[in-house]
């Protein structure tokens, strides 16, 4: 049974929208409703209601929806044996990725990335939000989190340092906080959600409530409202490292570590097996980042 057809009829299960599962595999709408009804024939089974505003499973197409995702990833099984060997990975790979990590440290690598394997094509879909892997179609997500959810694999691709900033002009306008105790004298720059820092200190950890002068949803505002003097805020150094390097913030506290377990992680649905093409990305950047990774050596 052709992969391609069973590939297709998986996207639109998932999208319930044939042109954009058709335009997510590149192809036309023509071909999209060529591949579909060739299936159907294969088959001898109607298993789409299509209609001109929405697509949706026919009784038949729920019935075989499991067993074509558990072909296409035998055929995924297949292919990995021989991953390894002469076979060199190919085809369309999906990445999400938190939109500030992805577009200042995958986006600038991905040319030497495609130059390794110039059988590969990659679709990156940047969000801050965290998107459902399997129904979006994802191969492998990019995340800088603690990662608890047991029902993913993941392979650490870089350690994540987090540091309290500011810039000059703030603290000669306002002064250095020696302790943490001392934020409480001053206006931060919060992520919403995230206004408790919590401290590693000699007598044992600390948390500390802190003062809001902004608020935002975003690290990158943040970091940049920290630039512009609006209050002190932390950050991780694969954020902020140009700016620690130009001078235009200082790290502060450093005596008084946050308390953290975030790393860089790829991680992929525990359900499906480890493609070539998804162990090669995920090998590629554990060699671009590395434990030392290049923006904690500034």
């Amino acid at each position: 049974m052709n992969t391609e057809y069973l590939r297709l009829f998986t996207r639109i299960a998932a999208t319930k929208n044939m042109s954009l599962a058709g335009r997510e595999l590149g192809l036309s709408p023509a071909v999209t409703s060529a591949h579909m009804n060739r299936l159907e024939e294969d088959l001898g089974a109607r298993l789409l209601h299509r209609t001109t505003r929405k697509v949706s499973l026919t009784e038949e197409g729920e019935a075989f929806l499991p067993h074509a995702m558990n072909l296409l990833e035998s055929a995924d099984a297949a292919l990995a044996s021989v991953g390894t060997g002469h076979v060199s990975p190919q085809g369309r790979l999906r990445v999400a990725a938190s939109a500030t990590f992805g577009r200042m440290h995958l986006l600038p690598a991905l040319d030497g990335f495609l130059q390794r394997y110039p059988e590969l094509q990659v679709d990156l879909h940047l969000s801050d939000r965290i998107m459902d892997m399997v129904e979006g179609g994802f191969d492998v997500a990019v995340r800088d989190a603690s990662l608890q959810d047991s029902t993913f694999i993941a392979r650490r691709l870089a350690p994540v340092n987090r540091i309290v900033c500011a810039s000059p002009d703030y603290l000669e306008k306002f002064g250095e906080p020696r302790t943490p105790a001392e934020l409480t004298d001053h206006q931060c720059v919060n992520i919403l959600g995230l206004e408790t820092w919590s401290f590693s200190t000699p007598d044992g950890p600390i948390s500390i409530k802190t003062n809001n002068r902004m608020r935002t949803d975003d690290g990158e505002a943040a970091r940049d409202a920290c630039v512009q003097g609006l209050g002190i805020t932390f950050c991780s150094t694969w954020c902020c490292y140009q700016q620690l390097q130009r001078g235009e913030l200082v790290q502060i506290l450093e005596e008084y570590p946050l308390i953290t377990n975030t790393a860089i992680w790829a991680v992929y649905p525990s359900s499906r097996l480890l493609a070539p093409k998804v162990r090669v990305f995920i090998d590629y950047f554990v060699e671009k980042f590395g434990n030392s990774p290049y923006w904690e050596k500034s």
